[in-house]
């Protein structure tokens, strides 16, 4: 408890909350456009730490990975462009928001639920840190394999209209996740010759390729018929209702929040798997799970308090065992080095008052993007009002560099464009974007996980064992049968009862 008061107060310190105010600011910048993810801000941000405190260094990085996942939501919602992977379920909501008239009240509510992911992502990184980190180890390829699988079903939910459309899309993306080098054997696969396509397509340069790219050539295409993308219409009060939205139906906050603590903890999962995981279980217990889609402010709160609470999670398994669970995180292990701090026993006994505020620091940051959300929503929504032969060309020249900035790579700005363009002939199919991003982004999770179970198994002379009869495996089975075959059972139980499973769920 002193330790606990004692990082209280070190990070009310004013020059602390004028770094991480600042920071927030400028992830927010970076969070918007698209292409440039929290992980490169850190990474820029590293160097400068050196000539920081150490406490004053992890507070501003903290600072800049809270802001960065409040500002991707906002090119998410106002342009349907998703500024870093944890937006892509933001958009499925934020965007027809906008669309309706209502973009202020999506940048606010996603200002809420970002602030409400980061302080209960921040409580856990408080008070329940080392039991939630040794939980995480016993988590191996077997498990991430099933937890990929389990991803999947989540299909069911993105496909609007076709569940073969996006079934195919989703094996669509996990096609084009193989392309590279295998992993396992070093075979290289779908490059066609082409050294630069040995490391295979980067996930953000695909979402940029299949959001931006698209969502720019239907501005195009209705330049004549459209003006701007929405009409801009001042609300007041917007904060008081979705408060009041949030305080009468917590469960939607706190059961994503849940699921982004869960989900932050395991390495290598972070704020895409999250944010789409707590969607798909929006959907699952709503009680008008037909509004999905269509702007329900519920999608937008499940998917950005989710990647919010994620982000403060993955820094748990770093500060207690060194395992960093995301890449952003990966690079705060580099500025925690640097200082001299190593991670673990020793870092909580001999520097206790540096990581507690630190800790501090994360549940302040949520404040900080509530605060800010509600004083830039009003502007920031006037971008949707923006002319769209203006706006086109602004979208596909931040998407360029964005692209390029990733790796430096003329390459990736090629396979950004191809993949855009492919991704708008197959909107004009009915193929969806959703499916297609989830299958990119579990199939290398799936496929590295199955190669080194199989190894697992070869050297302990048992495939049932191994995939099946392990304790957390047979969980995640439960869970990911029960996922697939949902949608069946609540239209069983509806026809037999006369009345809806959300609604047996709210008596029981």
């Amino acid at each position: 408890m002193e330790a606990l008061l004692d990082g209280l107060l070190g990070s009310l310190q004013p020059h602390l909350i004028f770094t991480l105010v600042l920071s927030s600011f400028v992830g927010a910048i970076v969070g918007a456009l698209p292409g440039l993810t929290a992980t490169m801000a850190v990474a820029l941000l590293v160097p400068f730490t050196f000539a920081l405190s150490p406490t004053t260094g992890l507070v501003a990085i903290v600072g800049l990975m809270q802001g960065a996942l409040y500002g991707d939501s906002v090119p998410a919602c106002l342009i349907n462009t998703p500024g870093t992977p944890s937006a892509i379920a933001t958009t499925f909501d934020g965007f027809p928001l906008t669309q309706q008239g209502k973009g202020q009240f999506a940048l606010i509510a996603s200002g809420v639920s970002s602030a409400g992911g980061a302080l209960v992502g921040g409580l856990a990184l408080l008070f329940v840190s080392p039991p939630l980190a040794e939980f995480s180890l016993k988590f191996g390829p077997p498990e991430f394999f099933w937890i990929g699988i389990f991803g999947l079903t989540m299909i069911a939910s993105l496909s609007t209209g076709s569940m073969f459309k996006g079934l195919a899309g989703g094996a669509l993306g996990m096609l084009v996740s193989t392309i590279g080098i295998a992993p396992a054997g070093a075979v290289t696969r779908f490059t066609f010759g082409n050294p630069g396509l040995q490391a295979g397509v980067n996930v953000v340069v695909a979402l940029v390729g299949l959001f931006a790219v698209p969502q720019a050539l239907k501005m195009v295409e209705e330049i004549r018929g459209k003006v701007q993308i929405a009409e801009y219409e001042e609300h007041r009060g917007v904060l008081r209702e979705v408060l009041e939205r949030v305080v009468l139906r917590p469960l939607v906050l706190l059961r994503s929040t849940l699921i982004g603590v869960f989900v932050g903890i395991l390495p290598a999962a972070g704020g895409p798997i999250a944010s789409l995981v707590s969607y798909n279980e929006a959907i699952r217990w709503s009680k008008n799970p037909e509004e999905f889609g269509k702007g329900s402010v519920d999608g937008v709160i499940a998917a950005e308090s989710a990647n919010n609470s994620a982000a403060t999670a993955s820094l748990i398994p770093l500060l207690t065992l060194g395992i960093p669970g995301s890449p952003p995180a990966a690079i705060a292990l580099g500025a925690l080095l640097i200082h001299g701090l190593r991670p673990g026993q020793d870092l909580f006994e001999f520097s206790g008052d540096i990581v507690y505020t630190f800790m501090w620091s994360a549940v302040w940051a949520g404040f900080v993007i509530l605060v800010f959300s509600v004083m830039v929503s009003k502007y920031l929504t006037r971008v949707a009002v923006l002319p769209v032969h203006y706006l086109a060309p602004a979208v596909m020249l931040l998407s360029i560099i964005g692209s390029f900035a990733i790796r430096n790579n003329v390459l990736d700005v090629a396979m950004m464009i191809i993949i855009g363009l492919v991704g708008y002939v197959l909107d004009k199919l009915g193929f969806k974007a959703g499916p297609i991003v989830l299958g990119l982004i579990l199939g290398p999770i799936v496929e590295a996980a199955f190669v080194t179970s199989l190894a697992l198994a070869d050297a302990q002379g048992s495939y049932l064992q191994v995939f099946f009869l392990r304790p957390i495996t047979m969980v995640l089975i439960v869970l990911t049968l029960l996922s697939a075959a949902w949608p069946w059972i609540g239209k069983r139980i509806a026809r037999r009862t006369g009345i809806s499973i959300e609604a047996l769920d709210d008596e029981g």
